[in-house]
């Protein structure tokens, strides 16, 4: 009787592991999906918090990461900002 219970409780998680699997594996698929994401969402927020550009010309080149993607990244962090800051003495 002990070894048909044992071999019913390892049957039962077996079927249990089994089961489990799509879940993991539909969970694993979300977080992948959610890091390529970030991923390419991440030189938008760095060029919204960056200090180096400002109004109409960081909004330029949001949109140029947009259409051109990771390209259009590298150039900011060569050219960026285009004009000279002007700092006034008050």
């Amino acid at each position: 009787m002990k070894l048909l219970s044992a071999i019913l409780s390892f049957c039962l998680v077996c079927v249990v592991i089994l089961m489990a699997i799509p879940v993991l594996s539909a969970g694993l698929a979300l977080m992948v999906v959610a890091g390529c994401f970030f991923i390419w969402f991440l030189p938008i927020l760095l060029i919204l918090g960056s200090d180096v550009t400002s109004g109409g010309e960081k909004a330029a080149w949001i949109l140029a990461i947009i259409f051109l993607s990771w390209f259009a990244w590298v150039f900011y962090l060569l050219l960026a900002p285009l004009k000279p800051r002007r700092y006034y003495r008050y």
